[in-house]
């Protein structure tokens, strides 16, 4: 899935094809093995395809493992978070995953990424940033911490870069995802609100009102 461009460009396109459509993705961050594949089943059977799973410690691996595995089984696509070294690129990759997301900008951990066959998301949060991602050839980008940049910075990053494409990451919920998806996110993540009974219908609403 992973594609790679003339000379040092890079292209995480596929993140298109990969997303769907679809406005929303599932993040669980720290949960336990067993917790991370129950709150991934809730989202799958929500309509959220898409799942990443940050990996910081061993449990965590353990955690991606179970759920990349059972993506598998039912066609979903579960990814490793919090990706901050090649190191953990290999992690990743040896763990199932199918792309990595980074909270910051490390170019050489998204080449390493797409040499492993994984499509990799870097993190932004300045214009600085996600001029020197588009110019490495990347479209899909992290707004990370989405909170606290503010739903007004993504409609501000639209006029100069038109062609990035905006995954809202951080401190999202049913609550904030409709503010920030109609600022400009193509894609807005979260997490605690699908363990909230009172968040779930109001996702599902945000995924039935884009695939209407």
């Amino acid at each position: 899935m992973a594609q790679t461009g003339k000379g040092d460009l890079m292209d995480n396109s596929g993140f298109e094809e990969l997303f769907g459509g679809s406005p929303l993705m599932a993040i669980l961050r720290g949960m336990g093995a067993e917790r991370s594949l129950a709150v991934s089943t809730t989202a799958w059977d929500l309509g959220i395809d898409v799942v990443e799973l940050p990996i910081q410690t061993a449990e965590d691996l353990e955690a991606l493992r179970l759920v990349a595995a059972a993506g598998r089984e039912r066609g979903k696509i579960v990814g490793a978070g919090t990706v901050v070294s090649t190191e953990n690129v290999a992690q990743a990759a040896s763990a199932g995953a199918a792309f990595t997301v980074s909270p910051g900008l490390d170019l050489d951990v998204v080449r390493a990424s797409h040499d492993a066959g994984l499509l990799s998301i870097p993190g932004v949060g300045t214009a600085s940033e996600v001029q020197l991602a588009m110019k490495a050839g990347l479209t899909w980008l992290k707004a990370f911490p989405a909170s606290v940049l503010g739903a007004s910075w993504l409609t501000a990053m639209r006029g100069p870069f038109p062609q990035a494409r905006f995954v809202a990451t951080g401190g999202m919920s049913a609550a904030n995802a409709g503010e920030y998806l109609r600022a400009g996110a193509r894609v807005v993540a979260v997490g605690s609100a699908l363990e909230d009974p009172a968040q779930l219908p109001q996702l599902a609403g945000l995924l039935g009102a884009e695939r209407s």
